[in-house]
This record gives C-alpha cells, structure tokens and sequence, in this order.
C-alpha cells in the first residue's frame, strides 16, 4: 500500500464518520444524499465497489484498495467490516419543522419518538424497525442523544439512510407541535394499567420510548395522551428498549 493511500486512510477517519460492511456501505452508496468522501476495499472487493460506484454515479477516484490489516486497525476487534469502508459526511435530514410540514398533509402516520436513549446501537436496531414497520420517522432530543456514528450505521444494517433522524431542542414542545397535527402521543411505560393491543389505534400516532434506566422523564410522559404497556409475561420486568420499539411498530403496522 503506498504512502498516499495511508495518509487518505488516516485523514478520512479524523475528519469523517466510518460506514463499514458491505451492506452498510452498499446503502450509503444508494443515497444521493449521502456524502462519501474515500472507500476503502481488499482486493477481493474491489470488482463489487466499482460496481456499486458506477450504479450509483460516483468516481472511481473514490476507491482505494488497502490490505484487510490496515481496515483492521480503524475498527474494533469485534467489528465484521467484510474488507470494505467508507468514510462520509452525516446524514442531514433537515429540521423538525420542515418535515413537520409533511406530517400536517398525512391522513395516516406513525413516528417514534425517543427520550433519552444513548445507546448508539440500540437506536441503531431501533431504526432498523422503523425501516421495517414504515414508520414516517425517528424523533430525537439533541441535547442526550448520540449523534450518527459507525456503531449506529451497522446496528441499522444500512436501514439509516431509509429513515428520516429528527433531532429537536426540546422533545415536549415537539410532541405539543404533533398533537396540534392530529397525533395520539402513547408514552411506552410497563407500569402503566392499559396494555397497547387493547386500545383503538389512532390513524396519526407518536410512540415515546424512554430509556432503559429512568423510562421518560416527567414531562415528557405528562406531555403524552395516554401511557400503555406491552402485554408482557408479568414475571418479565421489561424488554430491551429495541425490542419493545420493535413490537410496537408491529402493532401498529398491523392495522
């Protein structure tokens, strides 16, 4: 590998954030609004980069081919990067308030909202979900989420470009804003009375999901229209924050 191409490798990754594994990195590609700045390929994968750079009308010059070690030393040693990465700009979805145009036009719409959830790769799964159960979009405060990172993009299996990330100042206000839409707010909360299958589901809803530790936080569940629960085995005291966002995107793409 010669000199020039380590020093894109290692400017790439202080100035960029890191997309690895073929699928992840097959989705950023599809994106047009996806900013990528270096892809990074053993030379086993160098034929399915080029491909995925012509179908997607990006420069070759964007590749460069690297032994898998090099690829390696960026990554955790758990990570299956598949020998190949990419380095781009975060994905900019644009504010709250312009998409909040959007849902005002919807006769029917789901987004979930989350309060606190700082774990990169659960929001990843949870994203994933989002992409599966059609969810309009995934609401976040700014302030204590984290922001796009390469842990994120893999837990997602490349379902973070399909997903609209909403980053608000302040969550209460933003569920205020919804309700002026028509938006039902159900606050997810396993101490609560109603269980989710048994309520009329509304054509316009936001899930809020709070974190694993505390749940929502005062204001935000006060904030919300009513409080459910998942018809969980009481024995269990609760599922990951991923899973229980999971079924109740189910739920509601059931009907």
């Amino acid at each position: 590998m010669s000199n020039k191409t380590k020093k894109n490798v290692s400017s790439s990754k202080n100035n960029s954030l890191l997309i690895y594994g073929k699928h992840p990195v097959e989705a950023a590609m599809r994106n047009k609004h996806r900013l990528i700045s270096q892809v990074f390929a053993c030379s086993e994968n160098v034929e399915f980069v080029k491909k995925l750079l012509s179908d997607n009308h990006r420069t070759s010059t964007l590749l460069n081919i690297v032994q898998r070690k090099e690829i390696d030393k960026l990554l955790p040693p758990d990570a299956v990067h598949q020998g190949v990465i990419a380095f781009s700009q975060p994905l900019d979805w644009g504010a709250f308030e312009d998409f909040y145009e959007i849902l005002a036009q919807k006769e029917s719409a789901k987004v979930l909202v989350l309060d606190q959830v700082t774990d990169p790769q659960n929001i990843g799964a949870i994203i994933r979900s989002c992409a599966a159960f059609n969810a309009d979009a995934l609401i976040v405060q700014d302030k204590n989420s984290p922001q796009e990172t390469a842990a994120m993009i893999k837990a997602s299996a490349g379902t973070i470009e399909l997903v609209p990330v909403l980053r608000v100042v302040n969550l209460t206000r933003a569920l205020e804003q919804l309700q002026k839409i028509d938006f039902w707010v159900l606050g997810m909360d396993g101490k609560a009375q109603m269980t989710l299958d048994k309520i009329k589901k509304p054509s316009k809803v936001a899930l809020v999901m709070g974190s694993e530790g505390s749940g929502m936080r005062r204001l935000v569940q006060e904030a919300c229209d009513e409080i459910v629960k998942l018809p969980i085995n009481p024995l269990v005291e609760s599922l990951n924050v991923s899973t229980a966002a999971a079924i109740a995107l189910y739920e509601f793409s059931r009907e």
